[in-house]
C-alpha cells in the first residue's frame, strides 16, 4: 500500500523516468537521479530545469546549475493537519534538497496521534526524534504540541533543524536539539530514567557518529529498536521506524517491530509522491509503525 504526500503548497514532483525526476521546490526545477525508476516511458513534460545533478562515475556527483540563483536558500510550505510547516531547502553535495517531501505522511500522522490522546493538553506529550536530519519530524509533533527531543550526530543538520523550527513559528518550542550518535544517547537516557511517549526512527543505511562509530543499518538495527525500545512510556503512543534502504521492506520493519513490541498494534506501508504528469505514485521509501493497542 502506498500513502501519498499530497499537501505541499510549494513542491511538486512533475514527472520521472529513466533513472531520473524532475521536481519543483519553489520557484525552481531540480532533476535528480533515482536509482528505482527504472521505467523509460516518453517524458510528458518539456523537462526544462534550473539544476541538474550529475553522477560520477567515480562516486558521488556535482550540480549543474542553469539559474545561479536556484543555488540559494528558499522556504516551502507544507499544509498539515495542525497548521503550515515550512522549511528551508537548498541543493546539497550530495543530491539532497535538505528535506524529503514522502515524509509528510508521517507527519500527519504523528500529529493525528498526539492530538487524538493529548489534545488541549500542549507540552505533556513527550516525543524522541532519533537520526533526526533536518528535523520535518520535530516540527510536525511541536506543532501539534508536544515536546520533542531532536537528536542526529551531524552539527549542521541540527541547526538546520533549528532554523526550520523558528521558519514554522516554534522558535520558543519546548524541542531539546542533542547533537550525539543516538546509541549512546538512547543509552545515556535509559540510565536517567527519562521516558518517551512516542519514538520516530529513520536511520541512515550507513554512517559514523561524531566520534567515529560506525553505524550499519543490517548489523544495528535490530539491536537498536529493542535498545530504544525501553525509552517507551507504560502507555506509549507509538514507535515509528523509517528506511530508505534497498533490500529492507516495510513488511520487514513491519515483522522486526512485532517482535519487539508484541502488546502493540503494528502496520506498515510504503511512502509514495503523486507524480503530476503521469497521475501515478512514485515509491520513495517504507514505514513501520506501532500504536497503542
Amino acid at each position: 500500500m502506498i500513502e501519498k504526500a499530497e499537501n505541499w503548497r510549494d513542491y511538486e514532483l512533475i514527472d520521472c523516468s529513466t533513472g531520473e525526476k524532475l521536481e519543483r521546490f519553489g520557484k525552481y526545477k531540480f532533476i535528480r537521479p533515482d536509482p528505482q525508476i527504472i521505467w523509460k516511458t516518453e517524458r510528458v513534460s518539456d523537462w526544462d530545469f534550473d539544476a541538474r545533478y550529475i553522477r560520477s562515475e567515480k562516486g558521488g556527483g556535482r550540480w549543474d546549475f542553469k539559474s545561479p540563483a536556484a543555488k540559494e536558500r528558499q522556504t516551502i510550505r507544507y499544509n498539515s493537519p495542525c497548521g503550515e510547516l515550512r522549511f528551508i531547502v537548498k541543493p546539497t553535495d550530495f543530491k539532497h534538497m535538505g528535506i524529503f517531501p514522502e515524509q509528510a505522511v508521517n507527519w500527519d500522522r504523528v500529529q493525528k496521534l498526539i492530538s487524538e490522546r493529548f489534545a488541549g493538553r500542549n507540552g505533556e506529550a513527550n516525543i524522541l526524534n532519533l537520526f533526526a536530519y533536518t528535523g520535518g519530524a520535530t516540527i510536525a509533533a511541536a506543532k501539534a504540541g508536544a515536546r520533542v527531543c531532536h537528536v542526529d550526530a551531524a552539527k549542521g543538520m541540527v541547526s538546520w533543524a533549528r532554523e526550520n523550527a523558528a521558519e514554522s513559528g516554534l522558535s520558543g518550542a519546548p524541542i531539546r536539539y542533542i547533537t550525539d550518535d543516538c546509541t549512546k544517547f538512547v543509552g545515556r537516557e535509559i540510565r536517567r530514567g527519562v521516558r518517551y511517549d512516542g519514538i520516530i526512527m529513520d536511520p541512515p543505511s550507513y554512517g559514523r557518529g561524531p566520534g567515529g562509530e560506525l553505524w550499519k543499518l543490517e548489523d544495528n538495527l535490530f539491536d537498536m529498536v529493542e535498545l530504544t525500545a525501553k525509552l517507551l512510556s507504560d502507555k506509549p503512543l507509538f514507535f515509528m521506524l523509517n528506511s530508505y534502504t534497498t533490500g529492507l521492506s516495510a513488511e520487514v520493519m513491519e515483522y522486526l517491530l512485532r517482535t519487539v513490541l508484541p502488546k502493540m498494534n503494528v502496520t506498515s506501508y510504503t511512502l509514495g509522491l503523486p507524480v503530476k504528469d503521469s497521475l501515478n505514485a512514485l515509491p520513495c521509501g517504507s514505514t513501520a509503525i506501532a500504536i497503542e493497542s
